[in-house]
């Protein structure tokens, strides 16, 4: 039952920040709204939640994005409070995650065999 609770958390988290990054509430001029959440995993008491965002561009782009967005993780929490009705709102990390990208690079990879 936990384990469901802390999904269903952490999938509406996923989408507020998403759609925070997408509209440009974020104010931070190394968050750009070409990021995107990859997924977020919610600590089963609810005190912790490890946010991994992606970017299809290049790496430097997406570090300096995860720094601003950990830099906004106060105003981000305060947003996801209003919106979450639970008693503790999880506190926010940031990491970086290179799937998008590396998935980008796989596809480009395969394209280059096929064209031989």
């Amino acid at each position: 039952m936990g384990e469901f609770r802390a999904e269903r958390v952490g999938q509406l988290i996923q989408g507020k920040i998403g759609s925070l990054i997408v509209e440009g509430k974020i104010k931070d001029p190394r968050v750009n709204p070409f990021l995107s959440v990859s997924r977020v995993q919610v600590s089963r008491d609810f005190s912790w939640a490890d946010v991994y965002i992606s970017t299809f561009r290049p790496e430097t782009s997406l570090a300096r994005g995860v720094e601003g967005l950990q830099s906004a993780a106060g105003f981000i929490q305060s947003q996801l409070a209003k919106e979450m009705r639970i008693r503790q709102t999880p506190r926010l990390r940031f990491h970086e995650d290179l799937s998008i990208r590396e998935g980008f690079e796989m596809v480009k990879k395969l394209e280059g065999l096929s064209g031989q």
